[in-house]
């Protein structure tokens, strides 16, 4: 299938396939007038690649789960390395909410303390 069809059937523009395809998660061959094309198994593959950028991991970390993302990845057990890379991304998610409700504290003081002197 050509990347417009496999966009279609992913729900992924094709522009984050490309990107995929560029940091090696996905692979495609050259029809001979030069379009990517995709077997059927990208489905599933592109599939896994979202569910665990949905899950908070970046492309980056998704790197590391390369040979198991033409499975059933939902279902699997976590491998010890899995349970790192999420434990070490919950960190960095935690840290950030921690960053961004400390700024939304501020910013609700100011305004407090703007409206009791109007």
């Amino acid at each position: 299938m050509r990347i417009g069809e496999l966009a279609r059937r992913t729900g992924v523009s094709p522009r984050a396939l490309r990107h995929y395809e560029t940091a090696g998660l996905i692979s495609s061959d050259r029809a001979v007038n030069g379009y990517r094309v995709y077997g059927e198994g990208a489905v599933a593959r592109v599939a896994n690649i979202r569910y665990l950028l949905d899950a908070g991991l970046t492309l980056e970390d998704v790197s590391a789960f390369r040979s198991c993302l033409d499975g059933d990845l939902p279902a699997a057990p976590p491998s010890p390395r899995g349970l790192e890379i999420a434990r070490e991304r919950l960190a960095v998610l935690d840290a950030r909410i921690a960053a961004q409700t400390a700024a939304r504290d501020r910013l609700a003081r100011t305004l407090a303390a703007a409206s009791d002197s109007a």
